[in-house]
């Protein structure tokens, strides 16, 4: 944890006590975030040369309520899910609400955007808002091998086998060598490798 301000944060490591935050750094500016100085984080974000500023200011600008320019794929699909998870490890509700709400907007530039929503919500136990997802996701491109492993993953938890075997087989269907799932699917059927 990381303490600032007389506040602990979650800073992407579970140990980040030995973390220094530079001035005029990409990590200042997520810090900023942390501490709710929007305005002073997309200025620095904006100071700042490198793909993750450029999405730094993004991200400002969805979790300020309107998006001032769009991201790309490769944004959406390199940093949405690191930092959707950041902002729920601090419990920065109102920040994720605004990051779910930009969705829709960010499914039309990377269809697999609500998939990595999904995966955050798994990781993080929020299991009904994870399946949501998840669905979308599937109406959305039905043939993702790792989404429809992730679904397996998810009846599985859920001890709901006839949905696993269902998912597994989508996901082994459209990726035969699909490793994790031949290796889980192996795994629930008493087989090793």
């Amino acid at each position: 944890m990381l303490t600032h301000n007389g506040k602990i944060f979650f800073f992407f490591y579970e140990d980040s006590s030995e973390l220094e935050i530079h001035p005029k750094s990409l990590e200042q500016a997520y810090l900023l975030i942390l501490d709710e100085d929007l305005n002073n984080a997309g200025k620095l974000f904006k100071e700042l040369d490198s793909p993750r500023a450029i999405w730094g200011e993004v991200l400002v600008s969805v979790l300020q309520g309107f998006l001032k320019k769009y991201p790309t794929y490769f944004q959406i699909r390199n940093f949405y899910e690191i930092d959707l998870d950041l902002l729920i490890k601090n419990k920065k509700v109102s920040y994720v609400e605004h990051l779910l709400g930009a969705l829709e907007m960010f499914s039309t530039l990377n269809q697999e955007v609500y998939k990595y929503a999904a995966r955050v919500m798994y990781e993080n136990k929020f299991y009904s808002a994870a399946l949501k997802y998840m669905n979308i996701s599937k109406e959305i491109y039905y043939n993702d091998a790792e989404l429809h492993f992730m679904l397996a993953k998810y009846y599985l938890m859920v001890n709901d086998l006839e949905n696993f075997y269902t998912y597994i087989g989508e996901c082994l269907k459209l990726l035969p060598d699909y490793y994790p799932a031949l290796k889980l699917q192996n795994k629930i059927e008493g087989k090793y490798f």
